[in-house]
């Protein structure tokens, strides 16, 4: 496990090695979006979009649930890949991105770019991953 340190913000310096991470978390937030609003239809709520696509009362009720079960766990992961989005974008604006929200050391540059919206180092995600596994 790591040793619980403070996060100290960056230098210019790392903050200048710091655009490739913003380009790609930009990129994924722009395709994420765009993939939400596809599947949404265009501007209408999600909402709406589940009024229209469920509104079949002659189609089995079993297999209306369990595409509405399909289609909202989809969108919670969505919703969820956007706040990771956002919450990495915001850490990028603060200096503190790439520091470990768990023991504050840096996190690996090959973990960064394999998933820049990353919060953990590989040692704090395995040891939360192993606590969490039993459960």
């Amino acid at each position: 496990m790591c040793m619980t340190t403070q996060p100290t913000h960056m230098t210019m310096t790392q903050q200048a090695q710091m655009s490739p991470y913003l380009l790609v978390l930009t990129r994924q937030r722009d395709e994420l979006l765009a993939r939400i609003a596809q599947q949404r239809g265009g501007q209408l709520s999600r909402a709406e979009v589940a009024y229209t696509h469920f509104d079949h009362l002659q189609e089995d009720p079993g297999q209306m649930n369990n595409e509405r079960d399909t289609e909202f766990a989809i969108n919670e992961n969505e919703t969820a890949q956007l706040q990771q989005i956002d919450d990495a974008l915001l850490r990028l604006q603060q200096g503190v991105y790439g520091f470990c929200l768990e023991c504050g050391t840096t996190v690996s540059e090959a973990r960064l770019l394999a998933m820049p919206q990353t919060t953990r180092c590989l040692n704090c995600q395995t040891a939360f991953e192993t606590a969490h596994a039993a459960h």
